[in-house]
């Protein structure tokens, strides 16, 4: 008794792009066995309507067709000489790697208070003297505290946010005298509780708080 041979897909050739699957791959092999031109690129056009079905999700993109080109030259092996929209990739364009983009490398003087911190006080420090600089800059002094606290829960001194404010901003930014920042209970208080909600515009009821319930007459 004769046993019977299976075919397996390890047994097959490669696939190239498996998503597709082996019925495209054939079809595209079928395709670059047509010798005329014009039946070639058809069927290529053909080919190319079958894949996007497969592959919808690419819609989303700017360059869904081009992709769908690129695939059909993939799967080809670069071989297939069609009329496309598109010119053929070559395989060093598409495996070419993009460049490397270079991450910021700025040094941050103090990390608990950010980079934000440090471009605020520099731009405070360029704004001339005045009640809105002063505005600002207890504004900016209540966002170190608050950063502070986020590192540190217990407390922190108000010197050491003045001082520190005045070497980042090598004593260019200070605050107006009898300025007080926000007290310690209430910056860690609001960072339990979050971001607040916003105000709630509709009309509340009179009289205490209570709302009065007139009955309706039966007009029936």
């Amino acid at each position: 008794m004769s046993t019977p041979s299976y075919d397996y897909n390890t047994q097959r050739p490669h696939l190239i792009i498996p998503e597709y699957g082996r019925n495209v791959q054939r079809m595209v092999e079928h395709c670059l066995g047509i010798e005329e031109r014009d039946k070639r690129t058809y069927t290529a056009k053909a080919i190319i309507q079958v894949i996007a079905r497969l592959n919808p999700q690419l819609r989303n993109s700017d360059n869904f067709e081009r992709t769908l080109w690129d695939h059909l030259y993939i799967m080809s092996e670069f071989k297939l000489d069609v009329d496309g929209p598109f010119p053929k990739p070559s395989p060093e364009e598409l495996e070419s790697k993009p460049e490397r983009v270079p991450y910021p490398q700025a040094p941050i003087k103090y990390g608990h208070y950010g980079k934000l911190v440090e471009r605020m006080i520099a731009q405070c420090a360029e704004m001339e003297a005045g009640e809105k600089r002063d505005a600002y800059s207890l504004i900016i002094a209540n966002l170190m505290k608050r950063q502070f606290l986020a590192w540190n829960r217990d407390t922190v001194p108000d010197t050491i946010i003045i001082k520190d404010l005045a070497e980042l901003s090598k004593g260019k930014v200070k605050l107006a005298p009898g300025a007080e920042l926000a007290h310690t209970a209430d910056l860690l208080r609001a960072q339990q509780q979050g971001p607040r909600n916003e105000v709630d515009l509709r009309k509340r009821p009179s009289g205490g708080g209570k709302k009065r319930h007139r009955k309706r007459k039966n007009r029936y």
